[in-house]
């Protein structure tokens, strides 16, 4: 009963996801080609062309709200995982939690104040900032519990053969968790494409041919994301594993 139980689970769960992603590639492959991936989006009304920038401008968005979101997330969490037990390594947890449970529209309008406002116009790195902001409370925690699950004989060996603690935690506890025209644009403080939003502009649009590249851009955004995760766990399973070894 159990085990049919959990069986039903597991369909329940993952039905709604394939059922999404099916439709996805009934609707979108049929768009996804060369030309998509490669070309800029045509005026409004011609066939053809693509979203190029918008994948462009979402690595780059993507890349900026790294470079910003991960070391902090990451120094936040070995902190949190080495020295955190105390009154401030309580208040930076319950303040990560809470970031983590704030809307994104929220911390959009945050970020729409303090970069928008101040260029007077949208650009790439408002789009960084807000999502660094979003990827630090979730990279914070996340750090703090994997460090947290390194046996702690792993630090007293090293400690007892006279490693410092801050190399302890960098090379042995972190070791074991493996842890220019309209369109195109690489400049930070300039507006940039992104694949949802240019998703959701050709999807609002009255022109088919619009109508069939935003299906082929989820298509291609639901890859990018599933290609990422899948990455990501292959990367840290065979770190554990080689820590492990």
């Amino acid at each position: 009963m159990t085990t049919a139980f959990a069986i039903l689970s597991v369909v329940l769960v993952l039905a709604p996801l394939g059922a999404i992603f099916g439709y996805l590639v009934y609707r979108g492959i049929g768009s996804v080609n060369w030309a998509f991936l490669t070309q800029t989006p045509k005026p409004p009304g011609e066939s053809g062309g693509g979203m190029a920038n918008a994948i462009a401008g979402s690595v780059l968005i993507l890349a900026i709200g790294s470079l910003m979101g991960v070391p902090l997330g990451i120094g936040a969490g070995i902190y949190l995982a080495e020295f955190g037990g105390n009154r401030f390594g309580d208040m930076v947890r319950f303040v990560s939690d809470v970031l983590n449970g704030v809307p994104s529209i929220v911390i959009g309008i945050v970020a729409y104040a303090l970069v928008v406002l101040r260029q007077k116009h949208f650009s790439a790195l408002a789009g960084g900032v807000a999502l660094a902001i979003m990827m630090v409370p979730t990279i914070t925690r996340t750090t703090e519990e994997m460090l947290l699950l390194v046996p702690n004989s792993l630090r007293e060996a090293a400690y007892a053969l006279g490693v410092p603690r801050w190399r302890t935690t960098l090379s042995i506890s972190l070791r074991f968790t493996a842890f220019g025209n309209q369109y195109w644009n690489w400049r930070l403080d300039q507006p940039t494409a992104a694949l949802p939003l240019q998703i959701f502009t050709y999807a609002i649009s009255p022109y088919d041919d619009w109508h069939r590249q935003a299906w082929a851009g989820a298509l291609v955004l639901i890859i990018l994301i599933v290609s990422a995760v899948a990455a990501v766990r292959f990367v840290v399973r065979r770190g554990t594993l080689g820590g492990v070894a």
